[in-house]
């Protein structure tokens, strides 16, 4: 990726190369503008690279419920739990987990609900366009996936999980054991049943899906430069960034870099938006194909596989430590002991990576799709766990929004 720009300004500056950011790119290019992407890594570098490749549309319920309460003592104590918040960061996430508790409540509670569904239903039909926009709709497969059980007291907690899924329109079908081992015959026989829900699925290879959006970005014109943006501000013809190697100048920008989108915002628009990260690892099996028919998510184990091109993806766990921490790869590595017993074979971990990245989460769980500063800034960024899932239809959004639609008010930065 080239570190210079041929042109003094640009239409559009998207800041982010990861899939919603080039997803942005290219839409944006469609209509005629002309776009550059900047970012300081190679695209697809960040989350977009690790993130668990599960088009998870059924998840339509906040990252939270009443129940963390319950657990955050353990959350504090267990460095290898599913849900850690680190205590040394404690006092930053203080006012972030405030915000998150008081939208337990029912009222905003339902909004989350209600504005994570309108985006996930949306979601499975922009990906269609967006892939075969690009000629690359196998990169996709719509098999559905599957959350499953082991202990027969956790019956009663899926079912209810089905009832509410069911209150908001999630297609989903309880399957038992000999079901569940029909379809995927390779896990374990202590498998006592699972929910089964068609109307998603998964990315063979994550980070191809954004390889190929950015040759066809760079098909429409796109330009992508590989610089760090350092600050910037308003002026009358646009936007004026500023990075190490000096100034881009645009009559638009996109903040589309996740969970280093907040400082720029604030320096644009004034405004200090309450972003965290949640940091997810993966630990990818290399010699691990043809086990797994579709994404497969453990309701005790809480953590996901998912079949890809290279091998198994093994994902999931949550942790609050900021973005300055160093990444505490044996939560990766846990991920593999959490899988035995789960199949019939144990997984190999000959030749294993681990990896972790950083989700961008606000404490609605919501993103924030807007425009802002006069038309001049346009935002997209806060997804969680859901960028890759709500990315192409983030993306027709922000296009939408810079031909002058109405903004949604769901997704509004002003809600903070």
């Amino acid at each position: 990726m080239p570190d210079h720009f041929d042109s003094n300004t640009a239409d559009i500056a998207v800041v982010g190369a990861g899939v919603i950011g080039v997803a942005c790119a290219l839409q944006l290019a469609r209509q005629g503008q002309r776009v550059v992407v900047i970012d300081m890594q190679e695209p697809g570098h960040g989350a977009s690279f690790g993130n668990a490749g599960h088009l998870a549309t059924e998840q339509v319920f906040p990252i939270a419920d009443l129940s963390i309460l319950k657990r955050l003592p353990a959350m504090l104590m267990d460095p290898m739990g599913p849900l850690r918040l680190d205590w040394k960061y404690l006092p930053r996430a203080l006012p972030w987990f405030t915000r998150l508790l008081l939208n337990l409540r029912p009222a905003p509670f339902q909004r989350s609900v209600a504005g994570i569904r309108a985006l996930n239903e949306s979601s499975v039909g922009a990906w269609h366009r967006l892939l075969k926009g690009i000629d690359c709709p196998g990169l996709m497969r719509e098999d559905g996936s599957l959350l499953v059980y082991e202990r027969p007291e956790s019956r009663q907690a899926l079912l209810a999980l089905q009832a509410r899924m069911r209150q908001q329109q999630v297609p989903v079908e309880f399957r038992d054991a000999k079901a569940v081992r029909e379809t995927a015959p390779q896990l374990s026989e202590q498998i006592q049943g699972g929910l089964f829900f068609p109307a998603t699925g998964h990315f063979i290879d994550p980070y191809r899906v954004v390889c190929e959006l950015v040759e066809a970005a760079k098909q429409c014109g796109v330009q992508f430069l590989k610089q760090q943006v350092t600050g910037g501000q308003l002026s009358e013809a646009g936007v004026c960034l500023q990075t190490r190697q000096g100034k881009i100048n645009a009559r638009r920008v996109v903040i589309a870099c996740g969970a280093h989108s907040a400082k720029l915002t604030a320096a644009l628009t004034g405004k200090h938006v309450p972003l965290d990260t949640e940091r997810g690892y993966h630990l990818m099996l290399p010699h691990e194909h043809d086990r797994l028919p579709f994404a497969v998510t453990s309701l005790e184990r809480k953590f996901i596989m998912t079949p890809m091109s290279d091998g198994l993806r093994l994902a999931g766990t949550v942790e609050f430590a900021g973005l300055d921490a160093p990444p505490s790869m044996e939560r990766a590595w846990q991920l593999h002991r959490l899988s035995k017993g789960l199949l019939r074979e144990e997984l190999s971990a000959e030749g294993a990576t681990p990896w972790m990245g950083f989700r961008p989460s606000l404490p609605d769980s919501l993103p924030i799709i807007d425009r802002v500063g006069d038309g001049k800034v346009l935002l997209a960024f806060g997804h969680q766990h859901l960028g890759l899932t709500q990315a192409a239809v983030t993306a027709e959004m922000i296009a939408q929004l810079a031909s002058g639609a109405p903004v949604q008010p769901a997704y509004r930065l002003d809600r903070f």
